[in-house]
């Protein structure tokens, strides 16, 4: 075959190469792998985040029951005190005992 003038003896081929079907199948079963991969990174890291704020929900329970029985126990303390050094418990006269009843 010759080319007659004023024609263009090379023919050019695009280099854009597309992939196949199988290619397409791996590029997307990899994509799924990752993404699985992310997705269970992230749901460990927020179950890791509820185990310490279940454990510190429990410490502020703990806490919270601690400091209630230790005003109960400041409130008992200071009304033996109160009472001690109330005017009416100073006027009392102590009884000593006469006898025993039969």
């Amino acid at each position: 075959m010759f080319a007659s003038r004023h024609q263009n003896v090379v023919a050019f081929r695009s280099s854009r190469r597309r992939m196949g079907p199988i290619t397409n199948l791996i590029t997307l079963v990899i994509l799924a792998c990752l993404l699985g991969l992310l997705y269970l990174t992230q749901v460990t890291k927020t179950n890791a985040y509820g185990y310490q704020i279940n454990g510190l929900q429990k410490q502020q329970s703990q806490l919270e029951q601690q400091n209630n029985n230790l005003e109960v126990t400041s409130a008992e303390l200071q009304a033996v005190g109160r009472v001690q050094s109330s005017s009416v418990a100073q006027a009392l006269v102590s009884v000593t005992p006469s006898g025993t009843v039969n």
